[in-house]
């Protein structure tokens, strides 16, 4: 019998066919639905090691947060080797550091580009030798009171360490390096520093920060982690393109992903196949609380109610102590 339906009516038959087809292998290529939790839980980053923590509300970037900590609850001061030292103790899979170059050549490990706010210096780690930063009291500006009392000063002198001294108190343990500016040839003194490595240590350090510097490390390291706002932009909007058919483009292969919790839930196959398929391209995912702001982490009990079972990737926490016996390991 001959099929007396015109022409465009059966291709338009054809075409929801195929359309229907396209809508059903995306879904079954990405949902979760039919995906068991694993006994494996999340791993934990330690935001700076052990440290100090403080209201991020109204916190700008040239807000002096030593001038605001909560009461301490222990005597670590961040980014110094004996706060990564208990980070590590406590339970972190990954301790997140910031550098600073010096003026003779060195990465002191600090967070603040001035010292005035922490230190009993002035200027910036660039103008001073690594010798002069080990003198300063890095624990001079700390107050939770509004500066009534300042329990940490007079105990930090000698406490900011070089990235040399990090490396060599940590010599296979997980570091994710912060560069805190936006040169190029930061980038480039960093990476000839990382570069005298060798290959196993490197598999275990990342870098990340801005564009300019973090481009130089890649250029010159290709096997180290990195990532940059460029970087991630780069990579997620053609995830997002193509993630539905499984694929993982090229732009995010051997990267540092922080995807922010309110972004997340909008990838595709989020969030154990998501994982699982960065992994497979040589890449980290680490989830950040709330929108990806001021250093957000998963620092409650309720916090950690958010992170979406079957999440295998690195959790953010700025309270490592007190998050990771929560976690189900």
């Amino acid at each position: 019998m001959v099929d007396a339906r015109p022409r465009w009516r059966k291709k338009r038959y054809v075409v929801g066919a195929l359309a229907v087809l396209l809508v059903t292998f995306a879904f079954a290529n990405n949902t979760q639905l039919f995906t068991a939790a694993g006994p494996e839980g999340p791993k934990l980053l330690a935001h700076r090691g052990v440290a100090q923590t403080f209201s991020t509300e109204g916190v700008a970037n040239d807000t002096c947060t030593a001038e605001r900590i909560d009461p301490p609850v222990h005597g670590y001061l961040e980014n110094t080797v004996p706060s990564m030292r208990a980070a590590f103790d406590a339970g972190a899979d990954l301790v997140e550091l910031d550098v600073h170059p010096t003026r003779d050549g060195q990465f002191a490990v600090f967070h603040d580009w001035e010292l005035d706010c922490r230190t009993d210096g002035t200027g910036t780690t660039r103008d001073l030798t690594m010798a002069e930063l080990k003198a300063l009291d890095i624990g001079h500006g700390y107050t939770a009171d509004g500066g009534r009392t300042f329990p940490f000063r007079g105990r930090g002198v000698g406490l900011m360490p070089s990235l040399d001294e990090v490396l060599a108190a940590f010599p296979r343990e997980p570091l994710l390096i912060h560069v805190k500016s936006d040169d190029p040839a930061e980038g480039a003194a960093l990476a000839e520093r990382l570069s005298a490595l060798d290959a196993s240590r490197l598999e275990n350090i990342a870098v990340y920060g801005g564009d300019a510097p973090v481009r130089v490390v890649r250029e010159r390291l290709p096997q180290i982690r990195t990532m940059s706002k460029g970087i991630m932009v780069d990579c997620l909007l053609q995830y997002e393109a193509v993630g539905w058919t499984g694929a993982v483009p090229a732009a995010c292969a051997n990267t540092e992903l922080h995807i922010p919790e309110s972004y997340a839930p909008w990838l595709w196959a989020w969030p154990s196949e998501f994982v699982s398929r960065m992994e497979s391209a040589g890449s980290r995912v680490v989830l950040v609380a709330g929108s990806g702001g001021f250093s957000e982490g998963f620092d409650t009990p309720e916090s950690l109610t958010r992170i979406p079972a079957g999440f295998t990737g690195y959790v953010w926490t700025n309270r490592i102590a007190e998050v990771a016996p929560l976690i189900s390991r």
